[in-house]
């Protein structure tokens, strides 16, 4: 029962921090620019990233001589950047050799983003491994529900409604964004801080 309780603790944080409910507009959006997104890439890909960072997350920020708010920093303005074309309806200019979308930013930073590795790796300080990763695959069960029902949920609200949809969550999205970058800069110049002391 408590391991039962324990990956149900795992998934539901996960879900909130992912939030794939209120990634739908912006992944319509994406589509509507790029045209088909691969469900399955996209998942096996956040699910890959998701689960080496579990393994390998501090290690790596240790050789990099990084922070996990510095992480969270850089993802704070990539959600900022599509919080605002969301809200304006600004329409990114096409690359001439793109990134895939359901690699960028579907897989990262939408769903494996930063505020999802770090709470990963918070969790690893109260959970086992297997725990986590059981949470992990059942949280990618649930995105590649909502990435295939896209445009499902999309034909049930409509333009007009998918649009407002879209501005709302801009602006929860900017709202987040810069909650995270606040949070990071204040976690940033506290380091400093101790680090010149």
């Amino acid at each position: 029962m408590e391991l039962f309780l324990n990956v149900l603790t795992v998934f539901l944080t996960l879900f909130a921090v992912i939030d794939m409910p209120g990634n739908v507009p912006l992944v319509i959006r994406l589509r509507k620019e790029n045209g088909k997104i691969d469900s399955a890439k996209s998942t096996i890909i956040a699910t890959v990233i998701m689960i080496s960072i579990l393994f390998i997350g501090q290690t790596l920020f240790r050789l990099l001589g990084i922070e996990t708010f510095h992480f969270a920093l850089a993802g704070a303005l990539l959600i900022l950047n599509f919080g605002v074309k969301m809200v304006l309806d600004i329409e990114s200019d096409a690359d001439p050799d793109p990134v895939p979308v359901s690699i960028f930013p579907i897989a990262f930073p939408i769903i494996a983003g930063p505020g999802t590795l770090s709470t990963i790796m918070s969790l690893t300080q109260e959970l086992p491994d297997s725990v986590i990763i059981a949470g992990i695959i059942l949280n990618s069960i649930a995105i590649y529900v909502f990435l295939k029902s896209a445009d499902w949920i999309q034909n049930k609200l409509g333009i007009v409604g998918i649009t407002i949809i879209e501005r709302v969550f801009g602006i929860l999205l900017i709202a987040i964004g810069m909650k995270i970058l606040i949070n990071s800069l204040v976690l940033s110049i506290d380091f400093a801080t101790k680090s010149m002391t």
